[in-house]
């Protein structure tokens, strides 16, 4: 038994000895993904949210991920989340102070919801003339609301590195705005930003340019991208490894994590295992309500959980891409772990497991624990509304501030 427990294969690196992640120093290989929290009422950090992250560092992760922050207001996905504005920037440095005080890094998801979003009074942006799930209709955006996108986002990663932040993760998965740019599904454009996948990976390429531009040197900037939308005419895997190979001879991410899946339709292809379809039902808002009680059996479909199960399709990305690549899904156990590093992955990301269990990491890397005690049940989805959180040790919504 050594100081981080038994032996993994021969030959892959020990998951929790120190790493690098491009230009940032790591204490081990585990990441806390980025798990929306639904707690900043006030669209800033609140001293729960400092807090939540301050638990996960102090539990052994090499960083946390703040999840997530829109890069305006139109870019919001729900309410209680931040979006890039001055009013926030104090808090940001906040946190980062706090978690780096625990010894992690920390990192911020950073993102445009489009189509996704459900916050009132703002507008519905997509590639395409759409409609939502309840019926809202979505604008196709402009080649100049793209041009203010891009330097959204870059505005977003200048803030964050004002404030201390590690690492920028940028959303380019779930459907999410540049997401839907990727996929054929939603993607029906004729110009410079539709048809070909070299076209539809424009604004994602445009996007990481202009955040490693104002990130600077000394910061990690990674991307959070799907290999499959799970929808009919969606994106797929090829398609996507094509987009990552785009993203690799650019030069401008230090990693990729890859993710499946999403928010806008068969979202539990993303989380797998037990689907909450009753408790969602009675925390939508209105609209989303009525659509989600007659459509939640489809847009909730069921997918037993396994351990690691994007591990299969991940493969085929190890093998073509020499960049670094982050494994997301399911990762529960040190085994999962140790499998990852014994087939090429840089890193791993860990999310509900950590919500029930946030000093999981430690106890892996002291050889005290070999699995989680996460039963998949997914009732932590339906507490993004009051407070995420494992809904099974803790019930009641806690108190934001």
């Amino acid at each position: 038994m050594t100081a981080h427990g038994p032996p993994g294969p021969a030959g892959a690196p020990d998951p929790f000895a120190p790493a690098r992640l491009g230009p940032i120093s790591l204490r081990n290989r585990v990441l806390k993904a980025a798990t929306f929290e639904g707690m900043s009422p006030r669209n800033t950090v609140t001293a729960s949210l400092i807090e939540f992250h301050r638990a996960m560092a102090a539990g052994g992760v090499a960083m946390t991920t703040v999840s997530y922050i829109a890069v305006s207001r139109d870019g919001m996905g729900a309410p209680a989340e931040m979006y890039i504005h001055d009013g926030a920037a104090d808090g940001l440095a906040r946190i980062a102070d706090v978690v780096h005080g625990e010894g992690a890094a920390i990192s911020a998801q950073l993102g445009h919801a489009g189509a996704v979003g459900m916050v009132r009074g703002k507008r519905v942006l997509g590639p395409s003339r759409t409609r939502t799930i309840a019926g809202t209709p979505v604008q196709p955006i402009s080649p100049a609301e793209i041009d203010d996108v891009v330097g959204h986002y870059a505005a977003g990663a200048r803030m964050l590195r004002q404030a201390g932040f590690d690492c920028v993760e940028l959303h380019f998965g779930h459907h999410y705005l540049i997401s839907a740019f990727l996929s054929p599904h939603w993607n029906k454009r004729a110009d410079d930003y539709g048809g070909p996948v070299e076209n539809r990976a424009r604004l994602a390429r445009r996007v990481a340019a202009a955040v490693r531009a104002e990130a600077g040197p000394g910061m990690a900037v990674t991307a959070k991208l799907n290999m499959t939308d799970a929808v009919r005419g969606g994106l797929e895997p090829a398609d996507s490894l094509r987009v990552a190979e785009l993203l690799q001879s650019d030069g401008n991410l230090d990693a990729i994590e890859l993710t499946s899946g999403g928010s806008a339709a068969n979202q539990m292809f993303l989380f797998r295992g037990d689907a909450p379809r009753r408790e969602m039902a009675r925390v939508l808002p209105g609209p989303q309500r009525i659509g989600f009680r007659l459509l939640g059996r489809w847009i909730f479909r069921e997918y037993p959980f396994e351990e690691a199960y994007f591990l299969p399709m991940a493969r085929s990305f190890r093998a073509a891409l020499t960049m670094p690549l982050v494994l997301l899904g399911g990762i529960t156990t040190r085994t999962s772990i140790e499998t990852a590093m014994a087939e090429g992955f840089e890193f791993v990301a860990m999310g509900r497991a950590l919500l029930r269990e946030p000093d999981l990491v430690a106890r892996f890397a002291a050889g005290t624990a070999d699995g989680g005690t996460c039963v998949h049940c997914n009732k932590c989805m339906v507490s993004i509304y009051s407070g995420t959180r494992c809904m099974l040790d803790h019930p009641d919504p806690p108190v934001i501030g």
